[in-house]
């Protein structure tokens, strides 16, 4: 390790780097940059990544729970070499930066996943493990180890008490995940004041009863970070260092309070500090030579540490490990043995979705997933595929706000397209996940089953009603409800080659098969006719089970001198991102528009003049006597047809 004073000028070097960042923007987060400098300063001796080339494979993952610290990551970005440059520091926090207020993955270069939310860092960093540890499973052998890099998260007092941290955390110690290391800031300071108003247990005893290994250091001693960090590669559990810091350290009159949180220091306080430190108060945004060069060499010993791996690729790999290799960082979908489901057959979308999720696992090796305890309800085991680590199926538990966390960074990790399934209603634990999916479109799947009041006697607690309105608002996020087993072949064929999530909502009672194809467009569009009639007078229009009861309808107007029209949309999203002039020949313009979804039902007032919908919560029944009771009916849709009809 360097002198001390070196790493003295390091560290102080990012402390003022992130105080010149947010005293500029005139907002931001001085007290953790400031307090965790010295940490970063040793672990960048220690962390293996060739800023070069940001993606390579087998880097160490570095994880900024805390994303209010962002003035630290991109301080540290910059300085190892990174496409972060100084003009870039001085314009932190403005329209179209490269340096926003919480790093965003696709946006900043060396981001590993977007953070901010606070928890949601730590379980990226326990899904970056986890997928780590499968592909260590799958690719290395005795003789030549393709994946044995570490996962390093900083995380801080308020990310351990977000709920979503402790069921990630749990999680990590049941499987063992020995590649992870977790550095808690413990500097004690929260906005409202001293984290005593709120939290008093005992964080050490907490993680060594989830599994972990726990050490704990002074983190502004360099002697003790080093000692700690050569320490925990050697761990055979996962790692918890606890970082006793100092919020704002180096300030003068700031240092450990809570005022240094969330608000710039102040032009005269970053001056003061500054002369402390022996630095030039007159100068901002500086980078001594001495200190360029230091955390220059991360530039290059993470070349030299790619090029030996790569090396290692070429001359050491088995014929298995290379086909692997290649097959997990070339999907080919056009390999996938999609199901084929008879016309006027009956399975629930939840049924047939286990099936074609089955197929997919077959052909693509990075296809992999897990339920939260409730794979036999969702159909979402991959049958005779193991279990994670060293299959296929994650048991996540349950758990579905760490789960989808988890999944996010095991999509980000490189190598795997994962799933998450649980009932739909469940989904509100873990939409903060789905959220920041969207945000940094990543391309993992959601099977939310159970999707109306369709589930029956469990009542309204287990009925979704607003959550379809809800992820159908979100922006770069789809969600398909298939009417049958075909369209629900047709959704997942879509949903692989868009670059964002999808979401497949499916039902527990079984539905008619339609076919193939509808009268104009098809299912990958979002939207198509179904059905087209020779003088239609009205289109009724639905997406899942509705879509049935609609043909339903359509067959009794039609005894009554009504032709109908039959739209289904089983991918709202997508429907409107189509031309108009696709859409105006599904949905004919001369004719009214009743829409059907047992649902809150609100987006479809976009192209209705009447929705047949919940406005509601469900009720405890029968599901038949359900849909009966809350007007999804033969009956009340012709009736509300032909009343729509009259005005």
């Amino acid at each position: 390790m360097n002198s001390e004073k070196i790493l003295k000028k390091q560290a102080d070097t990012i402390r003022f780097l992130s105080a010149d960042m947010i005293q500029k923007a005139n907002s931001g987060h001085p007290g953790a940059p400031m307090g965790l400098a010295d940490i970063v300063t040793v672990l960048s001796y220690h962390l293996r990544h060739n800023p070069t080339n940001p993606n390579w494979l087998n880097r160490d993952r570095l994880v900024f729970s805390g994303g209010h610290a962002s003035a630290l990551v991109y301080s540290f970005l910059h300085l190892s070499s990174y496409d972060i440059t100084i003009d870039d520091l001085k314009n932190f926090r403005q329209l179209g930066s490269k340096t926003p207020g919480h790093p965003e993955y696709g946006e900043v270069v060396g981001v590993e996943v977007t953070t901010g939310p606070l928890g949601q860092g730590v379980a990226n960093a326990v899904g970056f493990a986890a997928a780590a540890k499968y592909a260590s499973n799958i690719l290395n052998t005795d003789e030549t180890k393709v994946i044995d890099h570490k996962v390093y998260c900083l995380c801080g007092d308020g990310d351990l008490e977000e709920g979503i941290s402790y069921e990630a955390c749990s999680f990590a110690g049941h499987l063992g995940l020995d590649n992870l290391v977790l550095i808690y800031d413990c500097n004690n300071i929260t906005i409202e004041g001293s984290t005593s108003l709120t939290f008093s247990e005992d964080i050490k005893s907490r993680f060594e009863a989830q599994g972990w290994k726990v050490s704990r250091i002074n983190g502004h001693d360099f002697n003790e970070i080093e000692e700690v960090f050569i320490h925990s590669k050697e761990q055979t559990r996962p790692y918890l260092i606890i970082a006793d810091t100092i919020i704002a350290k180096g300030a003068c009159n700031l240092e450990g309070s809570h005022e240094a949180h969330g608000a710039p220091l102040g032009a005269e306080e970053i001056k003061n500090a500054k002369i402390k430190a022996g630095f030039d108060p007159d100068r901002y945004f500086f980078v001594s030579d001495d200190v360029k060069e230091e955390f220059l060499k991360a530039k290059v010993i993470g070349e030299e540490a790619e090029r030996e791996w790569n090396e290692k690729l070429d001359t050491s790999l088995t014929a298995e490990q290379k086909e692997i290799l290649h097959k997990l960082l070339n999907p080919d979908f056009s390999l996938i043995k999609w199901p084929e489901f008879e016309p006027k057959s009956e399975i629930a979308t939840r049924d047939s979705n286990g099936k074609i999720i089955n197929e997919i696992a077959k052909s693509l090796i990075g296809f992999l997933g897990g339920s939260a305890d409730l794979a036999p309800s969702n159909k979402s085991e991959l049958s005779g595929m193991g279990s994670f680590p060293a299959g296929r199926n994650i048991h996540f538990g349950i758990r579905e706000h760490a789960m989808a966390a988890i999944c996010n960074a095991i999509s980000l990790y490189g190598l795997f397209l994962p799933y998450s399934a649980t009932f739909f209603i469940f989904s509100d634990y873990l939409k903060p996940s789905a959220r920041l999916a969207a945000l940094m479109k990543l391309k993992t799947f959601f099977i939310w089953t159970h999707d109306s009041i369709g589930v029956g006697e469990d009542g309204p607690t287990h009925q979704p009603v607003e959550q379809l309105t809800q992820f159908r608002a979100m922006p770069n996020f789809y969600v398909w409800r298939p009417a049958d087993a075909n369209e629900n072949v047709e959704a997942w064929k879509k949903a692989l080659s868009i670059n964002a999530p999808s979401a497949f909502v499916l039902s527990r009672q079984k539905l008619a098969v339609f076919g193939d194809d509808g009268d104009f467009g098809d299912a990958s569009c979002g939207g198509y006719l179904l059905k087209r009639s020779q003088n239609p007078k009205i289109t009724l229009i639905a997406s899942g089970s509705e879509v049935n009861l609609c043909v339903k309808a359509a067959h009794k107007l039609k005894d009554d001198g009504i032709e109908a029209n039959i739209v289904s949309v089983p991918c709202f999203d997508l429907f409107v991102e189509q031309p108009k002039e696709y859409i105006q020949k599904v949905i004919d313009k001369d004719t009214k528009v009743l829409a059907v979804e047992a649902s809150s039902g609100d987006v479809w007032w976009r192209y209705a003049d009447d929705v047949v919908c919940m406005s509601s919560f469900g009720a405890s029944a029968p599901s038949e006597k359900l849909f009966e009771k809350f007007g999804f009916s033969v009956e009340n849709v012709t009736k509300k047809a032909k009343r729509l009809l009259e005005k």
